[in-house]
């Protein structure tokens, strides 16, 4: 081989990992957008779904990888991250934003009015004022919801159903969750249809958690029949 050959192929070789790269960026790039806590109980409650939306694609024919680029992005309840981690995938040529939560909806819709989003939530997207109608969510918006979180009222009613004699309640919120107050609301509004007493307490951590409990037993509420019905932190498919 010629020494002028050998040069030519060296500098082939060593160019060759920035040409994969490039085509490798060069794939649509599929943004899912979380803002789940990073506990490993909500960890394995995403695995399964996550593992569904990757057979998807695959069925519809987008291998990770080979002509797709899945990017995961658990954010926990860092809400002030949501602007610029959206920002940067929408300036990275995002194809396709899967939001998980009306919060996570609402942070890409204030970036981009052109990326197609997907969402999944348990609340309705209609009276969460994201989508003009379920059959016709209008602009670059469409996805799925279980209404999980419209069912807070009537597991109340099932909790007064169990045991007819309690009239005193306890809804554990975190105050840090959008969502916390819209489901307060409505359990309250269903504890006041039952003829129930209902009592917020709130905790951000496992420290506050443990003072709400103290509280909840100084204020006499363990002498009385309390159910405790957690408000999940947002976006849990």
């Amino acid at each position: 081989m010629r020494r002028r050959d050998f040069i030519a192929g060296l500098g082939g070789a060593a160019a060759m990992p920035l040409v994969a790269h490039a085509q490798q960026r060069a794939l649509p790039l599929v943004g899912i957008v979380d803002m789940a806590p990073g506990n490993p109980l909500v960890r394995a409650f995403r695995a399964p779904a996550l593992a569904a939306f990757r057979r998807g694609l695959n069925e519809t024919g987008y291998v990770e990888d080979r002509n797709v680029v899945i990017e995961y992005h658990n954010l926990g309840l860092q809400f002030d991250q949501l602007p610029g981690l959206v920002a940067d995938l929408v300036r990275r040529r995002m194809a396709v934003a899967f939001a998980i939560g009306p919060t996570v909806v609402r942070g890409v819709k204030a970036v981009t009015e052109t990326v197609p989003i997907v969402f999944y939530m348990g609340e309705d997207p209609v009276s969460e004022g994201l989508v003009a109608s379920l059959n016709r969510p209008g602009g670059n918006l469409t996805g799925t919801t279980d209404f999980v979180n419209q069912l807070f009222g009537k597991q109340l009613q099932l909790l007064a159903e169990a045991a007819p004699k309690a009239k005193l309640f306890a809804f554990l919120v975190n105050p840090d969750n959008p969502n916390a107050e819209p489901d307060a609301k409505d359990v309250q509004a269903a504890a006041t249809i039952l003829g129930l007493e209902l009592r917020v307490i709130t905790a951000r951590n496992e420290t506050e958690l443990e003072l709400a409990f103290a509280t909840w037993r100084n204020s006499g509420l363990a002498r009385c029949f309390s159910a405790s019905m957690i408000s999940a932190p947002r976006q849990t498919p």
